[in-house]
């Protein structure tokens, strides 16, 4: 069973969102989207200072298996980018919940995302 994390909201498209308070959000892919990808080779993130809308894609995941977009659940500025990922992508595998994306702010959040009983529901009929 993936990891699934009480205090943050999920998307339907398996990213995860952490209400950082002030209107910051940090955004990233869940255990269950890692677990689905495979090996993680190669991520393309935005750059701080680019605008995220709710349901835009943001970045991109290459694994062995596919390259797949990565959606965001908050409209607003990107203010940081997780540049570890950069190097290495790998750290996503190893902890898809340490190893955010970016950080927005000014943010909005999207309505109607899952919380993490829901999501683990939603997960186990993806299965």
């Amino acid at each position: 069973m993936s990891k699934v994390l009480k205090e943050l909201k999920y998307l339907d498209s398996h990213e995860w969102v952490r209400d950082e308070g002030e209107g910051v959000f940090t955004i990233g892919i869940s255990d269950f989207a890692q677990e689905s990808l495979g090996d993680i080779v190669f991520v393309n993130l935005p750059e701080v200072g680019d605008e995220v809308e709710i349901g835009g894609s943001f970045a991109d995941v290459e694994s062995v298996k596919a390259v797949s977009d990565v959606y965001s659940p908050v409209s607003g500025t990107v203010c940081a980018i997780n540049e570890a990922l950069l190097d290495s992508p790998e750290l996503i595998n190893e902890d898809a919940y340490e190893a955010w994306f970016i950080k927005v702010e000014n943010g909005t959040l999207q309505e109607g995302l899952m919380d993490s009983e829901q999501y683990e529901e939603y997960c186990k009929n993806e299965e």
